[in-house]
């Protein structure tokens, strides 16, 4: 029962929410949603991260390679298992969404998964950085939200989806960013031992 309830909020909630949209909304959520996009701004914090870290850095972009890949792999597990399928292959919503360019992606969609990598790429940056009560936490974290939306926006997500999909970021930030800590930490007394 509490399912159902549950389900018809989310359906509802997508609905108030994608069909929210403009021409101009439907360009920008577009291209937020766009991996290629953010290349730019991919490139500019890993110079962060090196100029923050020198050569600990090549400990912290391999994990954070390996933590992107185990947050996409593991919505795409979840996706699998729970077979929800996304508003846009819905039968019941057909006709009530607003799909962009008509696209739609695979057939399920519990969990998002670019909510899930953004949010863990912004929470482990956010740790990494320190900067989780100054404005570039507030950037990094609201990034991720765009991003997230941006998958309602364009019909392809439920605002569930989207939240587990953050929830599993975040976890998995907080996860790779304490396995970067005691990296750094071994990496540091194997310094030490050679030096004596």
């Amino acid at each position: 029962m509490f399912a159902q309830t549950l389900k018809q909020w989310d359906s509802d909630l997508f609905l108030l929410l994608n069909g929210l949209h403009s021409p101009f909304l439907d360009f920008i959520m577009y291209w937020t949603s766009e991996k290629t996009t953010w290349i730019p701004v991919y490139l500019i914090l890993i110079y962060l991260i090196i100029r923050k870290y020198k050569n600990e850095a090549m400990l912290f972009i391999p994990l954070a390679l390996v933590m992107i890949l185990f947050s996409d792999q593991s919505s795409v597990l979840l996706k699998s298992l729970t077979h929800r399928l996304r508003p846009c292959h819905e039968p019941a919503l057909e006709g009530l969404i607003h799909l962009v360019k008509n696209k739609c992606g695979g057939d399920f969609g519990f969990v998002s998964s670019h909510a899930a990598n953004h949010f863990a790429l912004s929470s482990l940056l956010i740790l990494a950085f320190g900067n989780y009560r100054t404005t570039g936490g507030a950037i990094l974290l609201l990034w991720a939200v765009l991003i997230s939306y941006s998958r309602i926006y364009l019909g392809v997500h439920y605002p569930l989806d989207v939240l587990a999909g953050g929830l599993l970021g975040i976890f998995l930030g907080f996860l790779f960013y304490y396995l970067f800590f005691l990296s750094k930490r071994l990496f540091i007394r194997s310094r030490i031992s050679q030096r004596k």
